[in-house]
């Protein structure tokens, strides 16, 4: 049963805004990758209802690999990123679109770049839906990204506190 609370903030980016964003997401990956197939890489748990959206924008030919992996513990980064090591796939000679919920420090996407590298990809870009303005501990470049938001800690549509409030629809700011 759907709890009737209200969300557990202030709505940074509403549930249409963030349907009508990923379509013109969709489609300038589609327009990008043409017919020259590539590999969709999503980090769950947080990119889960952004990969599954995206997804359904690209063409039904897409390969699809995911890997969990995770850095945050609450509400901080932990720095160190639990899971990479059990992550593999079919990579070689491939490109890679790596899907992720949220570009914060750069480390998540930076190592996992570099571990889709080691397994031999032969192009990789990076989608995000959400880019934190702020410094990064590591120099990462996504080249989609969704929303570019302030250095604030949000959850909804997939991000999540602890494993609460991914289910929102929308994206909130905890302050």
């Amino acid at each position: 049963m759907a709890s009737s609370s209200r969300p557990p903030g202030k709505t940074l980016i509403s549930a249409t805004a963030l349907q009508r964003r990923v379509a013109v997401l969709g489609r300038e990956i589609a327009a990008h990758y043409g017919r020259e197939p590539f590999v969709v890489l999503g980090l769950m748990n947080g990119s889960l209802f952004f990969l599954v959206d995206l997804l359904r924008r690209l063409p039904a030919e897409t390969r699809v690999e995911c890997w969990r992996v995770q850095s945050y513990a609450g509400r901080a980064s932990s720095g160190k990123l639990q899971g990479l090591a059990h992550c593999g796939g079919d990579f070689a000679g491939r490109r890679v679109l790596i899907v992720d919920d949220i570009l914060d420090t750069g480390l998540t996407l930076d190592a996992v770049t570099r571990r889709v590298k080691e397994l031999g990809a032969k192009k990789i870009d990076l989608c995000v839906l959400l880019r934190k303005r702020r410094r990064r501990t590591v120099a990462v470049r996504a080249r989609w990204a969704g929303f570019d938001i302030a250095d604030r800690f949000v959850v909804g549509y997939g991000l999540d506190l602890d494993g609460q409030y991914r289910a929102l629809k929308s994206i909130q700011a905890l302050d």
